[in-house]
């Protein structure tokens, strides 16, 4: 059987359609949740649906048997991640797991992102626990820039401190089709995934991309780091989260989210969607 947490978040979700899509029997298939009446639909459909919280370890012991490969993807909660990341590993070796996939962040062995700690040591946790792993290092989504479009496009101005620092996103959804590809294939064991899309762009490139999309100008405004945390905050954000996003963007200056490896083309036997793929489509809806 293949069980995958998160499976009522926007990435668990794609993941298990696409093992669907695979040919993978609903019955050998377990959606973990939080709340498994989110995942009513997939229950409708024949997929196993348990309760599986990061914070209670024995909803994951109960959750996990009978379980072959697990396709891990990481907690949404920065700064709670390694606590509840060592109950889904520790869950595992006591149900007799023999795969995790784990959804890790790009570069992961040498960024320097305030966010790639967490994730450093889920990879070596995993490590540790002697389980065969997959290591899925996956890219910035390019939603974190097209969930947004429609104020860029309004005001003209895509904000940031990345400077001309390039970075490979990708969509949610190849990242999520290649999880699948992993968790239903074979001969992944050991392997470490450097995950990112194939046309890789800097801010600049991707306020053009925006204007030749939209029709409109755009330009890339970049600002110092704290500036630009000051801005997201000011947007809303959380101070704690605009400061790492605004870390994030000083990695991205630095290279720590730049990937040529065509890693994730090969799993998706396909090119993967590109920026303005992503940005035209996004400007549809």
């Amino acid at each position: 059987m293949i069980a995958v947490t998160g499976s009522t978040g926007h990435f668990g979700r794609i993941v298990i359609e696409n093992l669907l899509e695979r040919g993978i029997a609903p019955d050998h298939i377990v959606a973990l949740a939080r709340n498994p009446e989110k995942a009513a639909g997939f229950a409708a459909r024949g997929v196993q649906v348990r309760q599986a919280d990061y914070e209670k370890p024995e909803t994951l012991v109960a959750a996990l048997q009978g379980v072959e490969k697990l396709l891990f993807v990481s907690g949404s909660e920065a700064g709670q991640r390694i606590p509840q990341h060592q109950n889904v590993v520790d869950a595992a070796k006591q149900a007799g797991v023999r795969l995790i996939a784990y959804t890790s962040i790009a570069n992961a062995g040498t960024s320097g992102l305030q966010l790639a700690v967490e994730h450093k040591a889920t990879e070596e946790m995993i490590r540790q626990s002697g389980i065969p792993f997959v290591f899925l290092r996956n890219n910035w989504y390019l939603e974190n820039y097209t969930g947004n479009l429609a104020s860029t496009v309004e005001h003209g101005v895509l904000l940031g401190s990345a400077d001309e620092g390039r970075l490979s996103a990708a969509t949610r959804a190849d990242l999520a089709i290649a999880a699948g590809a992993v968790s239903a294939g074979e001969g992944h064991e050991g392997k470490i995934y450097e995950l990112g899309g194939d046309v890789a762009f800097t801010m600049p490139e991707l306020a053009e991309v925006i204007s030749r999309e939209s029709g409109r100008p755009v330009e890339y405004r970049n600002l110092p780091e704290d500036a630009y945390a000051q801005a997201l905050a000011g947007f809303g954000l959380p101070e704690a989260f605009a400061r790492i996003l605004a870390d994030s963007d000083r990695g991205i200056a630095r290279g720590d989210l730049f990937t040529d490896s065509g890693d994730l083309s090969r799993l998706l036997g396909r090119p993967t969607t590109t920026p303005a793929e992503a940005v035209g489509a996004a400007l549809r809806v």
